[in-house]
């Protein structure tokens, strides 16, 4: 595992940008309204051959007694013992402030070394403004300017140098990684679930909806493999968006669709299973991804199953499997893992030419291939040249024979035949002529 530095900071300094500019992506969402970040949200940074983990953190007002700001307190308190190296990042322009010292004796508190980093130096003529900062205790403040990036490369140096004079930076074991959405409705019980799964109150979470803004990357070792679990934000219809917050939430999300193996797909018990969750299905296959549906608080109200089952027959084509669970009791959860480890081999298996190819011929057997403008479509020949996910080539005559209706009956038949349930299948018709 990488070396982690954690980010902290009072509300609106500028850590997400800054987490952004060293980590070289817009990862981390950054609005002018604070307060934006609540999780802790870890991102890898690679520097000069070097790599370690920079968590970013919520603002840090210990002034505010609402439960948001304590629950994000207790989130940079963890992230500051999972660090080994902290990031304290202050407003360059404004000066010190009363959170910078709380926060301060929070750092010094926490035992581990640290780095003072006054932001917002646009303009490095008033670079004597940060002289001020020598105030908190923290040793030389290092000026930087994170929306433009100055002085960013001299942090990594430094942070670099750090980790390697405490021997934190070693060669990292390269280990396969499976990668896992929680993906859903607001208020499904995403983040309680990821924390019910990882014993610990890993992300924040409220009976609001949409405490979760963020897309939030939780790694952990599961025998020789690691699995990255990430939860997003809700998603709402397009139409349902509040602000732009909201909207750079939902793009999140998606993006971590694009990037995930394996959607695991919270559905509410109390509401039922509504279009938008079936259309969030359609979302994870169209971006090649297995899913689930988890169906969460099932200690508060239980679906007819036999009408789930028939709904995601008819209504997906990706037909996936589900648990019931209760991320508050814990019903099902251990269930879990072996589920992702199921539909991780089912989206990574190689199925050999001569058993699918034993398949096409009892196909064409029960139900003959269509006829179209007085030509009979001819299958001669299938292989599954790629996995992750299956991609399955067919040789045929001409593709300008293949109607929908008869590809539908051979993806469910291989559904049906291989298991395939909640595996993504790409499947190919390729003519003679190429």
């Amino acid at each position: 595992m990488l070396p982690k530095v954690a980010v902290v900071g009072y509300p609106n300094v500028g850590k997400s940008t800054l987490l952004n500019r060293l980590t070289g992506r817009r990862d981390a969402v950054v609005h002018s309204e604070a307060g934006v970040t609540r999780d802790r949200k870890e991102l890898q940074v690679d520097w000069i051959g070097r790599s370690f983990t920079l968590i970013d953190t919520g603002g840090v007002d210990t002034a505010d007694r609402r439960q948001m700001a304590r629950q994000i307190r207790a989130q940079v308190e963890a992230a500051l013992k999972e660090a080994a190296l902290v990031l304290l990042v202050v407003d360059g322009l404004t000066g010190i402030g009363p959170g910078d010292e709380d926060l301060a004796q929070i750092v010094r508190r926490s035992k581990r070394p640290a780095i003072l980093v006054a932001n917002k130096i646009d303009d490095f003529n008033r670079v004597d403004l940060i002289h001020e900062f020598h105030a908190l205790g923290m040793g030389e403040p290092l000026p930087l300017s994170a929306l433009h990036g100055t002085g960013s490369g001299d942090l990594l140096d430094m942070i670099v140098d750090r980790l390697e004079e405490m021997g934190e930076i070693t060669e990292a074991e390269s280990r396969e990684e499976i990668r896992v959405a929680f993906i859903g409705k607001p208020n499904a019980g995403k983040s309680s679930m990821l924390n019910r799964m990882l014993g610990e109150e890993r992300v924040i979470v409220s009976a609001e909806p949409g405490t979760t803004r963020d897309s939030i990357d939780t790694v952990v070792e599961a025998g020789d493999s690691l699995i990255r679990f990430v939860d997003t934000a809700g998603l709402r219809r397009p139409g349902k968006l509040s602000d732009d917050v909201e909207y750079y939430s939902r793009v999140r999300a998606f993006a971590a669709l694009e990037k995930a193996q394996i959607a695991l797909i919270l559905v509410d018990c109390t509401v039922g299973l509504t279009d938008y969750d079936l259309t969030i299905i359609d979302e994870a296959m169209k971006r090649n991804c297995a899913a689930a549906l988890l169906l969460n608080k099932w200690d508060l109200q239980k679906l007819d199953l036999e009408d789930l089952k028939w709904k995601l027959g008819r209504k997906t084509t990706l037909k996936p499997p589900f648990l019931a669970t209760s991320a508050l009791t814990g019903r099902g959860v251990k269930d879990i893992l072996p589920l992702i480890r199921h539909l991780h081999e089912l989206y990574t298996t190689h199925i050999s030419t001569r058993e699918l190819n034993k398949f096409l011929t009892e196909i064409k057997t029960e139900h003959s291939p269509p006829i179209v403008r007085g030509r009979q479509l001819k299958m001669y020949y299938v292989s599954q040249p790629a996995a992750a996910p299956p991609r399955i080539v067919v040789q045929v005559n001409n593709k300008g024979l293949v109607t929908r209706p008869y590809a539908t009956y051979l993806e469910n038949m291989m559904r049906e035949r291989f298991g395939y349930f909640g595996c993504p299948l790409v499947i190919e018709f390729r003519g003679k002529k190429g």
